[in-house]
């Protein structure tokens, strides 16, 4: 992998990596773009413990544009994009309309590839490594930045998600506080923990799971993917390396390596769960990491207990119809899964690829 940084015209930073070492990268933002400004500000709520990234400006970002005036393709002739090279492998440049910047954080925008009409599901395992390279890097490199505590890659996917921009690619977040959710994992950590006098609470879950084999989806020799136990979601598939590690820098090469054949092929399970002729299946792909701040609000828990994994889920619960937040899930959190996980993980393995 060869890695480029460079600054746009309004001088946000915008990283290439490239398959091949000998790749320029010298191509010059074109744009008359002003400085951007921001209003990015986080609040805390005092009930319920948790933060809230205000960003008004966020309501003027760029909205389904039609794919010859695609943001995040390379630029072409008088066509000038956020990329300014004529090509591309995978590029990761700062938000121009960030929920999170400055003191309050970073965001970051990752193209997957330059084909505006593909999706992952569609690149090869030499791409998906690269990507995967990507945001371990971003991830090593925000988590140096003194407003980031914790670093979050994800990919939404799809219009039902509420995806703004069609060509393929996700975003990096790097919170200056833990997460909620990563919050309720290192409590329940922490209490399993203590109640059994020290064994991980992750390593625990791998093992219910792998002994039972009701939920599993697939198993190689490095990583497990699985419908958990209570998943909140129609369908929904945690992947696990079997060696636990809290973050993607700390994966082994074999671990990374197989990583790209085990993600495409779940991925393209995805796509048909729903049937042939059903259109792509609107998913979000979220990494869980560690945090890299302080765990002393967690008694007796450190980095290494957590363990990364992917969570991979879709909003549709079935063929034209999609699992809404409503009453319960909204206004109590207390989700309603219409689809048994046993019969989910079953679906699963019914589509594995031939």
């Amino acid at each position: 992998m060869k890695k480029t940084s460079t600054r746009l015209a309004d001088g946000r930073e915008l990283i290439y990596y490239d398959l091949r070492d000998d790749t320029v990268r010298d191509a010059v933002d074109k744009r008359p773009l002003e400085r951007t400004v921001t209003t990015s500000e986080v609040r805390r709520d005092p009930l319920l413990g948790d933060s809230v990234a205000i960003a008004s400006h966020r309501q003027g970002r760029t909205y389904h544009p039609p794919a010859d005036e695609c943001p995040l393709c390379p630029s072409e002739g008088d066509r000038l994009s956020e990329i300014p090279d004529s090509s591309y492998d995978v590029v990761v440049f700062e938000n121009r309309f960030p929920s999170l910047a400055g003191d309050s954080g970073r965001c970051e925008v990752v193209c997957f590839t330059s084909d505006h009409h593909a999706s992952f599901a569609d690149l090869t395992e030499e791409q998906a490594r690269l990507v995967l390279d990507a945001w371990t890097d971003r991830t090593a490199e925000l988590s140096h930045l003194p407003s980031v505590e914790q670093v979050f890659c994800f990919e939404n996917r799809g219009a039902e998600i509420g995806v703004t921009l069609g060509h393929p690619h996700g975003q990096i977040y790097g919170y200056p506080f833990t997460t909620p959710r990563t919050a309720l994992m290192l409590r329940s950590l922490a209490a399993h923990k203590d109640a059994t006098g020290g064994e991980n609470l992750f390593d625990a879950v791998l093992e219910s799971e792998l002994a039972s084999g009701d939920r599993i989806v697939l198993k190689t020799e490095h990583w497990v993917a699985f419908v958990p136990y209570a998943a909140h979601w129609p369908y929904e598939i945690h992947l696990y390396p079997r060696r636990r590690v809290p973050d993607l820098l700390a994966l082994d090469e074999d671990a990374r390596t197989e990583f790209s054949q085990v993600y495409l092929e779940l991925l393209r399970r995805f796509d048909r769960i729903f049937g042939e002729g059903e259109p792509p299946t609107p998913y979000i792909a979220a990494w869980h990491q560690a945090p890299f701040g302080a765990l002393e609000d967690f008694e007796g828990v450190n980095r290494d207990d957590f363990a990364l994994h992917l969570e991979l889920f879709t909003i549709r619960r079935t063929s034209g119809k999609l699992k809404f937040l409503a009453g319960s899930e909204s206004g109590m959190n207390v989700f309603i899964n219409d689809v048994p996980p046993e019969r989910a993980a079953e679906r699963l393995r019914e589509v594995a690829s031939s």
